[in-house]
């Protein structure tokens, strides 16, 4: 079969799906193997023939069996090749081919047709290779047109960083998200690749300017910084007053929001004077450690409220925890949603306990759902069907390979060997699929 790769930095090509691809269905393809007189015949001596639209044509001897075996061996060639034809196509349907390399095995498939050891449907497989060809082709104009909208987007993406720069140099007056957001574009700006060395100099240079021109205005604010302290000083003994105003309160919720919120303003009214600024912060936090000291208190003293309800809880999780889904999955699920019913109407618990008390139930609940999801999967008809169909066609060529054998046919026993190898090493990844389920 063939296998394709994408190489590293190919941008992986868009699903081409048919009627986009080449602009009609795919042309049908009939196995060969249901019937191979069909398409071929064994003469006396054991020669092989393949009809085609010009005669018979010569594709090989068969010795090792019956003229029907022979036929039936050449049969299931030619749908291997069919097969893999197929896999083409659907790879680049979906998105994983690499169009390159699935347009060089197409290709080398089609030419092989004239002399391929095969019996079956040559004129439509030679069709469905030119339908295979067309998708590759026009997948491969797409991965071109993706790196060209690439690099323009490239461009694009630095034009954008180079006009944000020079934004940011000529009006912003928020000093440090500005720096902050300039070493951001700065960091981005190396990670934009594609872009030619000409356009990417000319923008390098204008986003390097506007650096140069906002590091300049920083500086002549920071110059002018001490005469901005004094309000900030007094901005801060507001926020202090308002802070220790709110120490008292008992509405929890609301009064530690609006702490949230004055330790935002507290940090944009910006630095006070050197020898006043620590003071003031301390009067500040003070503020706010009496209230939150408060608040935990009384969050304490309901939280041993809740001592009970936890032991209860404790109680139910040493029933929930017995539960054996593996010898009764219906019973477990029963036993889990009446647990989970009285969990519920028990309450809550102390903060402290919540994360673990909840961990413990959700391990419980989460053993149960993963048998139920597990007893689902071992009955998926799809992949079982699949893992026989890939056991199918290894017996197939193991017979084969013990009919050559037998008959003293070395070459044409490994090739089957080699054959069932391949269809093994599916069929135990289809296998080990239902089972890990």
């Amino acid at each position: 079969m063939a296998q394709e790769n994408t190489s590293p930095g190919t941008p992986a090509p868009h699903p081409v799906p048919h009627a986009q691809g080449a602009g009609h269905a795919a042309p049908p393809v009939p196995p060969a193997e249901p019937a191979p007189a069909t398409w071929g015949r064994v003469d006396a001596e054991g020669t092989v023939y393949v009809f085609t639209a010009d005669g018979e044509r010569e594709v090989g001897v068969w010795q090792a069996g019956t003229p029907e075996e022979g036929l039936l061996h050449y049969a299931r060639r030619f749908d291997d090749v069919r097969t893999e034809v197929e896999l083409l196509e659907t790879r680049l349907n979906s998105g994983a081919g690499d169009p390159k390399h699935a347009l060089s095995s197409a290709t080398q498939i089609r030419d092989g047709l004239g002399e391929a050891a095969v019996v079956g449907d040559l004129k439509a497989l030679a069709a469905r290779l030119e339908f295979v060809i067309g998708l590759a082709e026009k997948a491969l104009v797409n991965v071109k047109h993706e790196r060209e909208e690439a690099r323009a987007a490239a461009v694009a993406r630095k034009q954008a960083l180079a006009d944000e720069a020079e934004k940011i140099a000529a009006e912003s007056t928020q000093w440090k998200a500005a720096g902050d957001r300039l070493r951001a574009i700065l960091d981005e700006w190396k990670t934009v690749k594609g872009v030619d060395r000409k356009t990417d100099d000319e923008l390098w240079k204008r986003f390097s300017k506007a650096r140069e021109a906002f590091n300049r205005r920083r500086g002549s604010h920071f110059a002018e910084l001490d005469k901005q302290r004094a309000s900030a000083k007094q901005r801060k003994e507001e926020l202090i007053a308002e802070a220790e105003a709110l120490s008292d309160s008992d509405d929890w919720g609301a009064t530690a929001g609006r702490y949230k919120d004055l330790m935002a303003e507290w940090k944009a009214a910006g630095r006070a004077p050197k020898d006043s600024d620590e003071a003031l912060w301390q009067r500040f936090r003070a503020a706010q450690d009496a209230f939150f000291a408060r608040r935990s208190a009384v969050f304490s003293e309901r939280d041993a409220e809740f001592a009970g309800n936890a032991q209860r809880k404790e109680e139910l999780l040493v029933e929930a925890e017995k539960i054996d889904v593996a010898a009764n999955l219906d019973a477990a699920k029963s036993a889990l949603r009446r647990i989970q019913e009285q969990w519920d109407e028990i309450g809550k618990v102390p903060r402290e306990r919540i994360r673990e008390l909840d961990g413990r139930l959700k391990a419980v609940q989460d053993a149960v759902k993963s048998a139920e999801d597990s007893r689902w999967r071992r009955t998926d008809p799809e992949a079982q069907a699949r893992a026989a169909q890939f056991r199918e066609r290894v017996e197939q060529f193991e017979s084969q390979a013990a009919k050559a054998r037998a008959a003293g046919d070395e070459r044409r026993a490994k090739k089957a060997d080699e054959q069932a190898a391949q269809w093994r090493e599916w069929m135990e990844a289809a296998e080990a699929a239902v089972a890990d389920r």
